[in-house]
């Protein structure tokens, strides 16, 4: 693999932990146990892909051009929420958390996209296809929530029904 690749997965790697490190702290956040619950799985499920693309960085990095994709693992699928029946007591905590977690997604979707557009190694475009789709899933569940928070906010500032 070339030394971009490398360092796309490296970075890949630092997006999961951050987005495990965002995930706890909406885990103390949050005041429904269903809530905390799911956040901490959010959390679990980032640091497993964070230690997938380690060992895929190693394995990249060992092998070098001759690296297939096809040789790995599966990686951890993601779960699958409703996280529209996931409340906080404030509208606007919701908002805050789903709105980073969709802007966190898009980030992640977009460095990606442009690995994708910048690398000649198609098992690297095949990586990064899959990486794109595995922040796809979770951006779609947080921009459903928060459009839903989004109304309850509205609601409680006496917007509604404008």
């Amino acid at each position: 693999m070339k030394k971009d690749e490398l360092f796309t997965i490296k970075q890949a790697i630092l997006n999961e932990v951050e987005g495990y490190e965002f995930y706890k702290m909406a885990e103390r956040q949050a005041e429904n146990e269903d809530a905390k619950e799911s956040f901490s799985i959010l959390a679990s499920e980032e640091m497993k892909h964070a230690q997938y693309l380690k060992e895929l960085f190693d394995k990249m990095k060992n092998e070098g051009e001759d690296f297939e994709l096809a040789y790995l693992s599966d990686p951890p699928s993601p779960h699958i929420y409703d996280w529209t029946n996931y409340k906080f007591k404030k509208p606007s905590m919701a908002m805050s958390i789903y709105g980073t977690a969709v802007n966190l997604e898009k980030a992640s979707i977009d460095f990606y996209e442009t690995a994708k557009e910048n690398t000649k190694n198609e098992e690297a475009g095949k990586l990064f296809d899959m990486l794109i789709r595995w922040e796809n899933i979770h951006l779609q569940q947080f921009q459903k929530a928060y459009e839903i928070s989004k109304e309850d906010w509205w609601n409680d500032q006496g917007y509604a029904p404008f």
